[in-house]
């Protein structure tokens, strides 16, 4: 099957930046660095009738999540009864998730990820709202490709580094990014934008970029004047099959007979599968699978972004929403993936192996990701960015989001363009995958 296939910088490159960014004039101006721990300078806000109870939000960034109590950052990571896609648990931005990529030293430091966390308190203190930013020097573990802008701003003679990213460090997973308290005030969400904006500026950054927002956030954003930059993943959705059998009865009868054939071939020569999680979660089974996690990295893109430690961390504070899906042959472990659980969906991030077996990737890391989900409820597989590959195996394509907003008014001028003909083309893209889904017609 051919496939489309979209060179997102080249196509900006040469379409939209040297005929744009050129021409623009530029205030590329320096400003001093600031240290991080700080209450951040607002311009006035214009906010709901509801914050007038409160004397004023205070506005802050932080360094380290070290800073906030556990249980006030999850009750708005994850606050209960979203109506933005339905969600009721995302395992990324929790505060255990994320401040253990701070204690393991995967973001700070010389990584190029500095935390700079914006809080949003009441005037007791009480977290409102927060959204996980950093302070970026480069545009690595991101999943969304700015490279180009950079080098063309460069090129124009701007600083396009620092920029400020509100994400969660290398993982392209769909989720909250303003995490908004349930009982907060109207107007919390515009505060914490507003937050956001004052800290571009206290950096010196060239800009906000907010990277797998949920459509609740896209909305707001939007209605901020943020761009909406559009792009694609293959999520396998539930379609009330009940069982790995009731998924392939869906199929057309070339793709069922393929995926068994390919399942067949990947657990031949004595090769089996156990998935690990919970309590069952050992030394043994974290050490195998980093084993697997650095040779993979290492041959892809040379320098794997998650420490040993950080795996220890999840494994310590939230064993539960782990699994680890394992490939053993003759006593000793050769491959396996790990993923999260939430409480709608289960999220495929990273695999590896140290023998190959043919197709051995596509069953450690979709076809059991399926068989887990549909025994366990949960209606949605995510296995990462990208990959054309996962169509044939059932994963259909969805669209994906993010954010974006410039200080220099030709650098964003520039970028709406291109974003308006790259959406128009990501549409085209996943109407295109979604005619040659192996499902049966009609």
């Amino acid at each position: 099957m051919d496939y489309i296939h979209i060179d997102s910088a080249a196509v900006f490159q040469a379409e939209v930046l040297s005929a744009t960014i050129h021409s623009a004039s530029f205030a590329a101006r320096r400003r001093p660095r600031h240290d991080f721990g700080f209450t951040l300078p607002l311009p006035p806000l214009t906010i709901g009738p509801r914050m007038k109870s409160y004397a004023s939000p205070k506005i802050r960034s932080i360094g380290s999540l070290a800073a906030v109590e556990v249980s006030q950052w999850n009750a708005c990571a994850n606050p209960g009864g979203s109506d933005s896609g339905g969600e009721r648990f995302n395992p990324f931005i929790t505060h255990e998730f994320l401040r253990a990529l701070e204690q393991s030293g995967s973001v700070g430091g010389r990584t190029g990820w500095t935390p700079a966390h914006v809080l949003v308190e009441d005037d007791e203190g009480r977290l409102l709202a927060a959204a996980p930013a950093y302070r970026k020097s480069h545009s690595q573990g991101e999943y969304v490709f700015d490279h180009g802008w950079a080098d063309a701003y460069a090129r124009a003679g701007g600083r396009y580094y620092p920029k400020l990213q509100v994400a969660v460090p290398f993982t392209p997973v769909t989720g909250r990014r303003l995490l908004v308290a349930r009982d907060a005030p109207l107007g919390t969400r515009e505060a914490l934008i507003a937050g956001l904006r004052a800290l571009r500026g206290a950096l010196g950054a060239s800009s906000i970029h907010v990277t797998f927002p949920d459509a609740g956030d896209v909305a707001a954003l939007e209605s901020a004047g943020f761009f909406v930059r559009a792009g694609e993943q293959f999520h396998f959705l539930d379609n009330g099959y009940g069982d790995f059998e009731g998924f392939l009865a869906a199929l057309s009868s070339r793709k069922r007979k393929n995926i068994r054939r390919e399942r067949k071939e990947a657990l031949a020569n004595d090769v089996s599968i156990e998935w690990v999680t919970g309590a069952a979660l050992e030394k043994q089974h974290w050490d195998a699978f980093f084993a697997f996690y650095m040779d993979t990295g290492s041959r892809k893109w040379g320098s794997p972004y998650l420490t040993r430690e950080f795996f220890a961390e999840i494994g310590a504070t939230m064993a539960d929403r782990v699994l680890l899906v394992m490939a053993k042959r003759e006593g000793r472990y050769i491959a396996g993936a790990i993923n999260f659980i939430g409480d709608d969906a289960l999220y495929g991030r990273n695999w590896g192996a140290i023998e190959e077996h043919p197709f051995l990737h596509f069953e450690v890391c979709y076809y059991q990701a399926i068989e887990f989900a549909l025994a366990h409820g949960l209606k949605r597989v995510e296995a990462g960015a990208q990959g054309e590959h996962k169509l044939a195996r059932g994963y259909r394509p969805t669209a994906t989001w993010s954010m974006h907003e410039f200080a220099d008014p030709g650098l964003g001028a520039a970028v709406r363009e291109y974003l308006q003909r790259e959406r128009a083309a990501v549409q085209e893209t996943i109407a295109f995958y979604d005619g040659h889904a192996p499902f049966k017609k009609g």
